[in-house]
């Protein structure tokens, strides 16, 4: 059997997500299913179907989308509160997802079935609350499409850089994944920040050394 939310999870969810609480009385919280779904887990994938709306109590999804090739670009990511812009898109419109999702820790989350959404919907809350995070996440996805068709590599891995603080600890292969790319050339890159200096590199570990030079190469991306 499934097991459904207890009461200090609905307790979490009324944090996390208000507009939920106020579509749904205490009473109908355990029809909310919960996963404990571990670490590099897929909660979905390509040419699926959705079998509910995913609310995260705790945890990461990393959402992206693959190539033929293997080659993968991260698209968002999802956190506690957070809405998934796939699976609320195969909802609305019944379709399988495009786009696939893998938690990068271990991950706790209450699925809320596809009637229940789509009953959910028919409360103005919810439904401002949803096309409120789908504008959003769209806002987001329209930056990463003109960071990958206008900016440089170079610089879109520096900005990248800087966003993980003064120690990123990941991979070559992480890093590419995030941004579109092949380990081969993120490797070249780092190398090359390396002996200007910039950086300092160890095993699944980046040092920034001089964040100064980083923030300008991520300001000089866009193309003329």
């Amino acid at each position: 059997m499934t097991p459904t939310l207890a009461a200090d999870d609905w307790l979490n969810l009324q944090s996390l997500y208000p507009a939920v609480a106020a579509v749904f009385p205490p009473a109908d919280a355990p029809s909310l299913a919960v996963m404990e779904v571990p670490v590099a887990t897929a909660l979905f994938r390509e040419t699926e179907t959705c079998q509910g709306f995913p609310l995260l109590l705790s945890g990461e999804v990393r959402v992206s989308r693959s190539a033929p090739n293997g080659r993968e670009l991260e698209l968002y990511r999802v956190l506690p509160g957070e809405m998934c812009l796939v699976s609320s898109a195969c909802l609305f419109a019944g379709q399988v997802f495009s786009a696939q999702g893998i938690t990068t820790q271990p991950t706790r989350l209450a699925i809320m079935p596809p009637p229940t959404f789509r009953a959910a919907l028919a409360h103005e809350v919810f439904r401002d609350y949803v096309m409120g995070l789908f504008a959003a996440r769209m806002a987001d996805l329209t930056g990463l499409i003109e960071a990958v068709a206008f900016q440089r590599l170079d610089s879109r891995l520096a900005a990248t850089l800087l966003g993980h603080g003064h120690q990123v600890r990941t991979t070559h292969q992480l890093l590419a994944d995030e941004l579109g790319t092949v380990r081969e050339i993120i490797t070249r890159l780092l190398h090359r920040f390396e002996r200007a200096g910039w950086v300092s590199l160890s095993r699944e570990c980046i040092t920034i050394c001089d964040s100064a030079a980083l923030r300008q190469l991520a300001a000089q991306g866009t193309r003329p």
